[in-house]
């Protein structure tokens, strides 16, 4: 392949088609039955400032290309990070031999040809930021600069970061199916420290947006970490109790992930998930909504097709509380007797339908209890449902914070949790592929560190 062209997404877009073309042409000649690949080129700027000081600038560039053979039900997969002809011959001569040694699979093989996307609408997806590395740095200062400046008790820093990423993806497959779209994200964020008598905290911001002009200005990112931080000053332990507890609209969006992990294809066919058999029942109150919008214009998980060139589309996962619909690629959905639901590579733009209150008022309506603001750990059994998480957060009484508490833990079980929904915020305020407000949850066992 001729020297890529960064800097224009459609040469670079027809080079890469150019290149799963012949990737598709070669697997034929070497007498794979079907075939599929995907290829990416990825540039980007990454500056760290760290106490008023640059402390890494990277420029960064990145290749991939995938490809996955079938010769009849075997499979055989190989990628490189070299683009070069030759180099892709390559890579389909390993994805061949590799097919020679597996097994039959009677799940291998592409999607369905009818579930190709037929279209592929503009997203919007693509914002390039003519930056300078001196401009980076002055915005990832600023940031740092405010969250410093903002209290005497802030006494370090963490740092901040600038970032700014365009890339192109192209899938293709045997079917005759090519796309790829350009993208581009930006973003910065601050990590910052705060002391006083009661010792140490530390906590962090950030904002992330496909345009430059959508992102937080870096004044208010820096400020937004000093004011998280200096809340959790003078925190304490609690003793073990069982009381209701409202998590935060950024750590509610870990719930959504764990309810989309135990409906994905993968967890249901090995039958490791405790919502196994759970499609067409109840498993929130009836005034949930779960959904995704992979074609949400400027969305940060946007996509007109999924990894299997699946046409992607919005979707209800819960309705009225209903568990409508499962996660499901097209290796899952044929282990599952069921048609993929254009899920490969994951959810695209997840949200739950928000609620009337706002933070104040779920504090309100939950009285007494327990604020969390952060999770630590990996504690939940997706087989069992059953849940632990370290935490940290607000002691709340009379619909009001007291004082900020630590090194606690909170139990559950996912699915009592998820039926014991009581609200849904609409105090969605963070950046992200994700859209949701906090969660109460009737009640949950809280424990001292």
């Amino acid at each position: 392949m001729s020297q890529l062209h960064q800097d224009d997404p459609q040469r670079l877009r027809t080079q890469l088609e150019d290149t799963i073309a012949a990737l598709l042409a070669e697997a034929r000649l070497q007498g794979a039955d079907a075939a599929e690949a995907s290829a990416s080129s990825s540039t980007g700027l990454e500056v760290a400032v760290r106490m008023g000081e640059v402390e890494t600038v990277e420029h960064t560039r990145d290749h991939g290309l995938g490809i996955t053979v079938f010769f009849g039900q075997r499979k055989g997969s190989a990628s490189t990070s070299d683009l070069r002809l030759e180099a892709v011959r390559e890579t389909v001569r390993q994805a061949c031999t590799i097919a020679t040694h597996t097994q039959e699979d009677r799940c291998a093989g592409l999607a369905d040809a009818a579930l190709m996307a037929s279209e592929l609408p503009d997203l919007d997806l693509y914002h390039p930021w003519s930056i300078s590395v001196e401009q980076a740095t002055e915005l990832a200062l600023a940031c740092e600069t405010a969250a410093r400046d903002y209290d005497p008790r802030i006494t370090n820093s963490e740092g901040a970061n600038f970032g700014t990423h365009r890339s192109v993806r192209v899938y293709g497959n045997s079917h005759g199916f090519l796309g790829g779209y350009p993208s581009t994200r930006h973003g910065f964020s601050c990590a910052i420290v705060a002391q006083d008598d009661s010792g140490m905290q530390r906590d962090y911001w950030w904002t992330t947006a496909r345009r430059a002009q959508d992102l937080a200005a870096p004044a208010a990112v820096g400020q937004r970490a000093a004011q998280r931080t200096l809340a959790r000053l003078n925190s304490r332990q609690l003793g073990t109790r069982k009381v209701p507890v409202l998590f935060c609209a950024e750590v509610a969006a870990g719930l959504l992930h764990n309810l989309i992990s135990a409906i994905s294809g993968g967890r249901l066919y090995r039958k490791s998930s405790f919502l196994l058999d759970h499609l067409g029942q109840a498993v929130f109150p009836d005034f949930v909504r779960i959904h995704e919008q992979p074609r949400l214009q400027r969305g940060l998980a946007s996509s007109p097709f999924d990894s299997d060139g699946v046409a992607t589309q919005a979707k209800d996962f819960v309705r009225e509380g209903v568990l409508q619909s499962y996660v499901l690629d097209q290796y899952a959905a044929c282990r599952l007797g069921m048609t993929t639901t254009g899920n490969a590579g994951g959810v695209r733009n997840l949200a739950v339908e928000l609620g009337a209150q706002d933070r104040g008022a779920l504090l309100r309506e939950m009285d007494t209890g327990l604020l969390v603001t952060e999770l630590m750990g990996q504690g939940a059994n997706l087989v069992t449902g059953d849940y632990s998480r370290g935490a940290a957060g607000f002691w709340v009484e009379r619909g009001e914070i007291q004082y900020p508490v630590e090194e606690i833990t909170i139990a559950g079980n996912l699915k009592t949790m998820f039926a014991n929904l009581v609200a849904i915020g609409n105090d969605y305020d963070f950046p992200g592929a994700t859209i949701t407000g906090s969660w109460l949850i009737e009640q949950m066992t809280v424990a001292g560190g």
